[in-house]
């Protein structure tokens, strides 16, 4: 497993060992210790499956009192995933990464608790799995504006579809303090 640390503080790229032969492939998704190991830390405790079609755009979402770290990946089809870094005191305040996850690559990415995220889809179907440090409270959830002109996210599609709620979340700059996360230095 080869694990890459990204511009953002915590946020990391795995690429798994992939053992492929005539009949396939195998690969180790998940493994307490050595994921640990390379810090990122357990227990996860909700494992969530998405499936949704080209141009389906979900997010940015975040949790405030039960943040949820992620390990998302693809497992059919193609996304572009991003992560916000929207805590405060985050020397990364306000940048975010995108990058390509596809079931051929088999990248992981490791999103920390405080970062806000989504992913669009760019092939026909998506399946996008994710585990989670904490189980979803809806009553906690928040969110960034897909397009804040702020972030300026280059999104490879300009007319998404969204949820009615990820429509209408406000611009990072419009959310009050209090309802962002703070940093907390490794």
């Amino acid at each position: 497993m080869k694990v890459t640390p990204t511009d953002l503080p915590g946020v990391l790229l795995i690429e798994p060992a992939v053992f492929s032969d005539a009949r396939g492939f195998f690969l180790e998704n998940y493994h307490a210790r050595r994921y640990t190991e390379v810090g990122i830390p357990g227990p996860f405790v909700q494992d969530n499956h998405s499936r949704s079609r080209q141009g389906v755009l979900r997010g940015l979402h975040y949790q405030l009192h039960h943040p949820q770290g992620k390990l998302v990946w693809v497992t059919r089809g193609e996304v572009f995933d991003v992560v916000v870094d929207i805590r405060q005191g985050s020397p990364t305040f306000g940048h975010w990464i995108g990058m390509v996850l596809t079931e051929d690559n088999h990248r992981q990415l490791y999103v920390p608790p405080g970062c806000a995220h989504g992913f669009c889809v760019l092939s026909d179907i998506a399946d996008f799995l994710y585990k989670c440090h904490d189980f979803y409270h809806p009553e906690d959830e928040g969110g960034i504006l897909w397009c804040d002109p702020d972030l300026a996210i280059a999104w490879p599609v300009s007319a998404p579809a969204l949820s009615p709620k990820d429509q209408h979340y406000p611009r990072l700059a419009e959310v009050p303090r209090a309802r962002l996360p703070l940093y907390e230095s490794a």
